[in-house]
């Protein structure tokens, strides 16, 4: 019998050519509406809601990870991880030019995780965004680890024995998931169709993870961030569990470190007792 095949490590560290995006106001809007975004800066459109920054980059996003997963593995890759770094908010008007590589991976028993670094620039190839967006490969362990995945952002456990300096719920609509897919430009059907949903061995159509980081983006920002996403330096996040549509969503907020005038602060995200989120990061100039 033939082994399976395995990952392509020839296929880590490859640019993909870059892709263009002309960012509009109208699109920003509508994504600051599908996200529930009450800031005004992004309800009006001059700036946008941090994990925009992922609407720019989609199409580049997969692409590395043609060169290095077997095709096989693709139904069963899961949106792990994700962390942006952010060198200026994105704006109406932008033209911005992204490309993708993927890093490195690591195989474990439950799975493999795979690291893919994205690269946001504009016209002038000034860096707008960074991103290092971790896809997991459930139940296939590649068996070595080869490269270098994302950056860590694991909670501070030691911060729990302070208070939280906030917390905020906030409510996922019935029909939030159909607003964020045409917003987003994802159209995975787990999001949209509740019969292929539950084939993929979900309880029904699941709310988009991304949607749920700019839910606790926006929660940051206005409760430890003045709504001001130009000081928005980082926000990293793990997936740990589905949301559904109707849920309510509470965010905790811990003050962790400050140097260099940035502050971090480390949050967690739950439905009820369940965590949702978890390794939740923010870096905020202070």
């Amino acid at each position: 019998m033939s082994e399976e095949p395995r990952f392509d490590k020839s296929g880590l560290d490859v640019w993909t050519e870059e892709t263009s995006f002309e960012v509009t106001r109208e699109r920003m809007v509508a994504y600051a509406e599908a996200t529930n975004d009450p800031i005004p800066a992004h309800r009006a459109g001059d700036a946008a809601n941090p994990v925009f920054a992922i609407v720019p980059v989609f199409q580049a996003l997969m692409e590395p990870a043609l060169e290095v997963v077997p095709l096989h593995l693709f139904g069963r890759m899961l949106h792990g991880e994700q962390d942006f770094r952010f060198h200026r908010p994105i704006r109406p008007g932008d033209v911005l030019l992204s490309r993708a590589a993927m890093t490195g991976w690591r195989g474990q028993p439950n799975g493999t995780a795979a690291c893919v670094h994205l690269e946001c620039r504009d016209q002038d190839g000034v860096l707008v965004n960074e991103q290092h967006v971790t896809l997991f490969v459930r139940g296939f362990d590649n068996g070595d680890a080869v490269g270098t995945l994302a950056p860590d952002h694991r909670f501070d456990e030691s911060l729990r024995e302070q208070a939280p300096v906030a917390a905020i719920t906030q409510h996922v609509d019935d029909d939030q998931t159909y607003r964020y897919g045409p917003a987003a430009g994802d159209p995975m059907p787990i999001h949209l169709d509740d019969e292929v949903a539950r084939d993929s061995g979900l309880p029904g159509i699941i709310a988009h993870g991304l949607c749920m980081q700019a839910f606790t983006a926006w929660g940051v920002l206005t409760e430890v961030g003045g709504s001001d996403v130009s000081r928005l330096r980082r926000l990293a996040v793990r997936f740990a569990k589905p949301v559904l549509p109707g849920q309510d969503i509470t965010t905790t907020i811990w003050r962790g470190s400050s140097t260099g005038g940035i502050t971090t602060y480390c949050f967690e995200t739950k439905v009820g007792d369940t965590v949702v989120i978890k390794d939740g990061l923010a870096e905020i100039a202070d």
